[in-house]
């Protein structure tokens, strides 16, 4: 089984997973309850995390994780909703959320 080392709130935890386990489902069910999260869909960006190690067990980033994340998809952020644990990885939450961008607005002028 896969483990998996998280870095949140000044402490480290480490914990193994089944492999193809999705962490914040996990941490729905209370199985991975250090993990923070929001709604699980991608949409809110609370569950960002940065790959310390183990990236290459990932699948690439999706579009959203590209969308919600923007630039720091670069610097190894991911949505914890958006992928499965294949293989031991180490993650981060220690850079606090990162706000989703904003929508464009769009005016109608007459």
């Amino acid at each position: 089984m896969p483990k998996v080392t998280l870095h949140v709130d000044g402490t480290v935890v480490e914990q193994e997973v089944k492999e193809n386990a999705n962490l914040v489902v996990l941490a729905g069910t209370r199985q991975f309850p250090q993990l923070k999260y929001g709604c699980g869909m991608g949409r809110c960006t609370k569950c960002s995390c940065q790959v310390i190690s183990g990236a290459e067990g990932l699948a690439p980033p999706n579009w959203k994780e590209k969308k919600m994340l923007g630039d720091k998809v670069e610097e190894g952020f991911r949505l914890a909703c958006q992928f499965t644990v294949q293989q031991d990885i180490e993650l981060s939450q220690e850079h606090g959320v990162i706000k989703p961008p904003k929508k464009a607005t769009t005016t109608v002028s007459e």
